[in-house]
């Protein structure tokens, strides 16, 4: 276990930089750029002595954040940037805690289990406040309010989809299904939570904002139903 202060900032991201796991596969923007922000932000909370359940909680508490401006501030430019900033910021934390368990041997099942309960109740709740924050300011096209609902679903399933299918295929003593390399991740990018994020810089500009979050739905949605047939048929075979 890494006490705190007995390495330096550099040498602790030199550490998970070393000790990252496979990006193959992995959608573009988790892949390249929030585990290289998630490495920076686990190496600097090693050297100030947080512990990976606080990164979880400042990940959880970011996201929020980003979520009551954009349901309580009028839609702008400045609110969709300053709302894209915190829910990216909950993301690269999202990424922190769990290499920061790694890094200072901290990790357990109670850490693992508030990690993945965050993410279950943050993935829906993103897409609940954008049709809360839609109704509010803009009752005259409130069927945008319908797909961010539907949207909810569709990520709310996946994401049960995903995190079960990798329990169901442990317990049975599977193997990984083998990744792919940088064209997946390429092509992941709608599919990627970061996309999401910093979609909304977009918020300020309906007429964007709404063809490309309609986009995202429409490709998540199509990526959810493969993505299910295959972990189903993958699991009956076990």
């Amino acid at each position: 276990m890494l006490e705190r202060g007995t390495r330096g900032y550099r040498e602790n991201v030199i550490t998970l930089q070393n000790a990252q796991k496979s990006g193959a596969g992995v959608p573009a923007y988790m892949r390249w750029v929030n585990r290289w922000l998630g490495r920076r932000i686990a190496a600097a909370a090693a050297v100030v002595g947080l512990t990976p359940n606080a990164v979880t909680a400042i990940s959880a508490l970011c996201s929020l954040a980003g979520l009551v401006l954009l349901v309580a501030v009028e839609p702008g430019i400045g609110v969709g940037i300053a709302v894209a900033v915190l829910l990216a910021l909950g993301f690269a934390c999202d990424s922190a805690d769990g290499q920061l368990a790694r890094l200072t041997g901290t990790g357990g099942p109670a850490g693992e289990w508030m990690d993945h309960v965050v993410d279950a109740i943050r993935t829906p709740l993103t897409h609940v406040a954008v049709a809360v924050a839609w109704t509010l300011h803009r009752p005259e096209t409130a069927w945008v309010a319908a797909i961010a609902l539907a949207y909810a679903v569709v990520s709310a399933g996946q994401f049960m989809s995903q995190i079960l299918a990798e329990q169901l295929v442990r317990q049975r003593g599977g193997e990984a299904p083998e990744a792919s390399g940088v064209p997946k991740s390429l092509a992941l990018i709608p599919t990627d939570t970061g996309t999401l994020c910093w979609s909304f810089a977009l918020w300020g500009a309906p007429l964007v904002f709404v063809p490309v979050y309609a986009l995202l739905f429409g490709v998540n949605a199509v990526y959810a139903v493969v993505s299910m047939r295959r972990k189903y048929l993958r699991l009956r075979a076990l």
